[in-house]
């Protein structure tokens, strides 16, 4: 019986053992989507070994090669190299930030541990950098942009990461790559904790908090509803991220003093658009200026609708604006100046309807086309996946939309590749496959998901970086899509928001959910003339979490050591004159851009890129904003050439000059 039973064991082991892992075989789908079903959480790790494996073999076959270094056999080699990695984490990273559960976090935090050894050892290792610098310091005239941009990249790399450091020096860098990975991920896992708790509490996800904040008329639940939303991860107990918060910023700080650089900010800052801090330091202040006196304008307006509430016995006498009041007051200010309401609105704007318009939209401008692709793989019942067609119908690539919150899901909104558009090593042009998250108003058993205006704007963001991502005609995946700068990327979401609530597009989607009737024109009035309505707090909370990062960032480790978060956050907000009533878009203990993303000291990447965003639109309606010859320009400048060339080159090839730096205060109503 023990014989039969250890022959049945050793059978069940062999079937598990030959159970083929999907990534490690060709995907049989409809467009090489990944095969979401097939996928165990038990595959990841194996198949990110065995892709560490495959790269090393491919990294020791580039160093090993006994030719000349030349672009083709070193840069181009090591761009393309690395498929299975690349294949894998297209797939775990977008789903640890989508449909994750607890097992799958452990998963990803292994993976992230591998992964970021495995980059260590090639930005370090310093006779492969002698290869990429013998080509980088060779005569480039006969690359072309493309190459020449690429080569810039890895050289970059290999410089900032480290290369040219002694081997105890090196050591510690990976000490300190590996501890600044543990530290982003728990970061990340008490935010995602904190924000289902602030939703068992008030029945509502944290992204519904400004509608709430702005409907809701018991002001006592507005204010706890601020003082929960404000002080995420910030009680002192197992979720409180203050200690991880300035140990994140002392690793930075550490980093970039290695590096050379006098400030994790100015590491950050060194090639991007802006430079230095104090380019940045010097943009955000006169925006800030202007948004302070706005705000006052706008407190002082909020004041006299709560000065009627005090008349009306509504609210105790002496009662002032205070932070939780913002959205409330200011809806009854918009009602009142505009007299608009979003509940006006709201059912005009189903999502499968903007999903429309959106799609209207880059038809209208670019030519191209959105289908649905039926029974096609999906991670989680909510996605819907869509094939997208050139004008001759070939494809750009494959779309993918998770719209509605949940448990599992992160907060915000965002863009991200599940596979990158490049041209393979055989000359086959591979097309990127492209998905949009969001938490927007969720469909409930009498209604379905209704947006509202700032939503409606959101989808149109995001869409913008889907945009860059599948229309991109690059060679190299290190520089297609959405591969560029990170005070250049908002560039093109931005750009896309512009055409939100053009009249001429809104007739094409915004239909009432249950009679079909379009929006009317005295609706589509109101929404317009009301765009610049509450600008001022809109601009200042922005620019105020840019500041607060500036200035975590440009602090060394010496002056970061005892540093108190909150009184820290309260000087820096007195010294950018921000008003009592209002606190920056993002406080420390839950700004995850740049605790626990790639925004750190590049927030304020929103507004530059704004200022681009803007100065672009205002070139378009000086043309004609539907003009076909100015769209297609866009797009082929921008749009299809992704990160092959410097974002100011690309922006003058499109214009003809460097923008107007006073483009985005004046669309934001700042000035005139």
């Amino acid at each position: 019986m023990k014989r039969f039973l250890a022959i049945v064991s050793l059978i069940m082991l062999a079937a598990s053992c030959s159970e083929k892992n999907p990534f490690l075989s060709e995907w049989n789908t409809p467009y090489g989507i990944p095969p979401f079903e097939q996928i165990k959480t038990g595959d990841y790790i194996p198949a990110i070994k065995k892709g560490i494996e495959e790269h090393q073999k491919e990294l020791a076959a580039i160093i090993d090669n006994p030719e000349t270094p030349n672009f083709a056999n070193t840069i181009a080699a090591y761009d393309l190299s690395g498929q299975l990695l690349t294949k894998v984490s297209g797939v775990l990273f977008n789903l640890a930030e989508t449909d994750a559960d607890s097992t799958l976090n452990k998963v990803e935090d292994e993976a992230n541990k591998l992964l970021t050894a495995h980059m260590d050892e090639i930005f370090m290792n310093k006779k492969f950098f002698e290869r990429v610098k013998a080509v980088y310091d060779a005569d480039q005239s006969h690359l072309d942009r493309e190459q020449q941009m690429v080569l810039k990249k890895l050289y970059e790399r290999f410089t900032r990461n480290g290369v040219a450091l002694d081997e105890a020096d090196q050591e510690e860098m990976k000490r300190i790559n590996q501890a600044l990975r543990d530290a982003q991920h728990k970061f990340g896992d008490n935010l995602l904790a904190e924000s289902n708790a602030f939703k068992e509490k008030f029945g509502i996800p944290v992204s519904a908090y400004y509608e709430e904040m702005g409907s809701c008329p018991d002001r006592e639940r507005r204010k706890a509803m601020f003082e929960a939303y404000s002080n995420r991860a910030n009680h002192g107990d197992s979720l409180d991220n203050k200690a991880i918060c300035l140990e994140i910023l002392k690793l930075k700080a550490k980093k970039a003093k290695l590096l050379g650089f006098e400030s994790f900010a100015a590491y950050q800052l060194d090639d991007k658009m802006a430079h230095d801090p104090q380019t940045v330091d010097s943009f955000l202040a006169e925006i800030m200026a202007a948004a302070n006196a706005k705000t006052k304008e706008e407190v002082a307006d909020m004041q006299k609708v709560m000065d009627q509430d005090i008349k009306a016995g509504l609210l105790p006498k002496g009662s002032k604006i205070e932070p939780w009041d913002w959205f409330y007051y200011a809806e009854k200010v918009r009602k009142a100046k505009y007299d608009l309401d979003e509940e006006q609105t709201k059912p005009y704007f189903k999502m499968e309807n903007v999903r429309n318009g959106i799609f209207y939209a880059a038809n209208l401008l670019y030519g191209i086309n959105v289908e649905p692709l039926e029974n096609a793989p999906k991670y989680n019942p909510e996605v819907d996946v869509f094939k997208v067609t050139d004008a001759d119908g070939s494809l750009l690539g494959i779309f993918l939309t998770d719209y509605f919150p949940r448990s599992t899901k992160r907060g915000g909104a965002w863009m991200n590749n599940f596979r990158d558009q490049y041209v393979d090593k055989d000359g086959n042009e591979v097309r990127p496959i492209i998905v949009n998250v969001a938490n927007f108003n969720a469909p409930t058993d009498s209604l379905p998901g209704l947006l509202t205006i700032d939503q409606v704007e959101t989808m149109f963001h995001e869409f913008g970086h889907a945009l860059h991502g599948l229309l991109t005609k690059c060679h190299y995946p290190s520089v297609s899509g959405t591969s560029v700068t990170r005070d250049f990327v908002e560039t093109f979401s931005q750009f896309n928001e512009n055409w939100a609530f053009q009249p001429e597009i809104l007739a094409q989607y915004a239909k009432h959910y249950k009679t079909g009737e379009v929006i009317p024109d005295s609706l589509v009035a109101k929404i317009l003339d009301a765009r610049k309505f509450n600008q001022g707090f809109m601009t200042a909370e922005l620019c105020a979490a840019s500041i607060l990062d500036m200035k975590w960032h440009e602090l060394t480790e010496e002056q970061l050591e005892g540093i108190d978060i909150k009184a820290f956050e309260d000087k820096v907000c007195k010294d950018m004159g921000l008003i009592k009533e209002i606190i920056p878009r993002y406080r420390t203990t839950y700004f995850n851009h740049i605790f626990n993303s790639g925004y750190n000291a590049g927030y304020y990447g929103y507004l530059w890129s704004e200022v681009l965003d803007k100065d672009a639109f205002d070139y378009f309606v000086k043309q004609g904003i539907y003009d076909k010859a100015v769209a297609s320009k866009f797009r082929k400048t921008f749009l299809e050439k992704g990160g092959s060339e410097e974002p100011m080159v690309l922006y003058e090839m499109f214009k003809g000059s460097q923008p107007d730096p006073k483009a985005m205060l004046r669309a934001r109503g700042l000035i005139k």
